[in-house]
């Protein structure tokens, strides 16, 4: 039987890390870099034939195999933790998310669109923007500067998804696991059905967000206060840099553009489908019941924390590198990148695996019903 809000204790961490140890986390982390790296790779050696570069789509497959066997990560990160090393590594992840969008795009426009090159392009560069633009973007829109915030949402904006700034921080956050959070996925649904509703539905509720903020929640879209709304003016960046690409760069360009940004967009709803899957919020204060956690070491070292979700939602500027484990927080099969597989190729699956963890925990629809043994 899981642990009730009103018991839940927080964790018992080590209270500073010496160098060694904050070095020790710091190397685990670098995994964060496998894929930009091989990203960065492909996109450097293009032109390929079909069979040089294929294998470049190894290491997604090597993630996905690597993470369903990985290790349980239980240990906790020291209360205090020199942070300069872990932002520098946002930093660097930044760069390389605009660096790999500029070559994308500038393969596509120099070698042409109908290219074997560009299907893999695709895939790779989609599947980093899910991870140094999203994954990034979250950790940064989280803090509490106002310049990483505006940087993550810069982040947002090469996705095409700018709007997630103003509903995950003021929507989701404050929402999460009740009917009027368009981000939690309900016992039961299809991921098809989730994406289908939570798409628009983030967006309408961002928009209503910020007209609220404005002094009018119902405004009509000729009120000149919409020109303040961060809803407005993100979706014309986003959407007045893709017209740019597709003035100066052409057709295939924008489709490469457009097609990542979609992938992107792809994973980080599988993701937000499986975060809080059947979950029901109990308490007015978010708790750790609230969010699955994972406790696969190679998802919490190569998603820089984003597995730790528990304690990031009951504990929202915590930065990753010092998110902390839960034992009483419901627990995923598997880490994130199995967990994707699983969501958008068996979902049938992972919709058993979940509902049976909540009926073992007495969690989501089986909270006031007896707990197996």
């Amino acid at each position: 039987m899981s642990a009730s809000p009103s018991t839940l204790e927080a964790p018992v961490v080590p209270p500073q890390a010496g160098a060694l140890e904050t070095a020790r986390i710091f190397t685990k982390h670098c995994l964060c870099f496998v894929l930009p790296v091989t990203t960065l790779a492909f996109l450097l050696s293009a032109p390929h034939p079909w069979y040089a570069a294929l294998p470049f789509l190894g290491v997604i497959l090597a993630s996905v195999e690597i993470d369903k066997r990985s290790r349980a990560e239980r240990r906790q990160p020291a209360e205090r933790l020199t942070a300069w090393p872990f932002d520098t590594m946002l930093w660097v992840l930044v760069v390389f998310q605009f660096v790999i969008l500029g070559l994308a795009l500038h393969m596509v426009w120099k070698l042409g669109f109908w290219r074997f090159d560009t299907l893999i392009a695709w895939l790779l560069v989609g599947i980093n923007s899910g991870y140094s633009a999203i994954v990034v973007a979250h950790e940064l829109i989280h803090r509490r500067s106002r310049r990483l915030q505006r940087l993550g949402r810069a982040l947002l904006v090469t996705v095409l998804y700018e709007h997630f700034y103003t509903e995950h921080v003021r929507g989701h956050h404050a929402r999460v696991g009740t009917p009027e959070d368009s981000a939690t996925a309900r016992f039961g649904e299809t991921y098809r059905q989730f994406f289908r509703r939570t798409v628009p539905g983030q967006l309408r509720s961002a928009w209503r967000l910020e007209t609220k903020r404005l002094g009018e929640e119902s405004m009509r879209l000729t009120d000149r206060r919409l020109l303040r709304s961060r809803v407005v003016q993100g979706l014309a960046v986003e959407w007045g840099v893709a017209l740019v690409l597709l003035l100066l760069l052409g057709v295939g360009p924008f489709a490469l553009y457009v097609g990542q940004a979609l992938i992107a967009i792809l994973l980080l709803e599988a993701v937000n489908y499986f975060e809080h899957w059947g979950l029901v919020r109990s308490e007015k204060k978010v708790t750790p019941l609230d969010s699955w956690d994972t406790e696969s070491r190679f998802t919490l070292y190569t998603l820089v924390g984003l597995s730790r979700h528990a304690d990031h939602h009951a504990y929202a500027t915590r930065p990753f590198q010092q998110l902390r484990h839960w034992d009483a927080s419901p627990k995923l099969p598997y880490g994130y990148f199995g967990m994707v597989e699983m969501v958008l190729f068996a979902n049938a699956r992972f919709r058993e695996t979940m509902a049976a963890e909540l009926e073992r925990t007495g969690l989501g629809p089986f909270a006031n019903a007896p707990t197996a043994a």
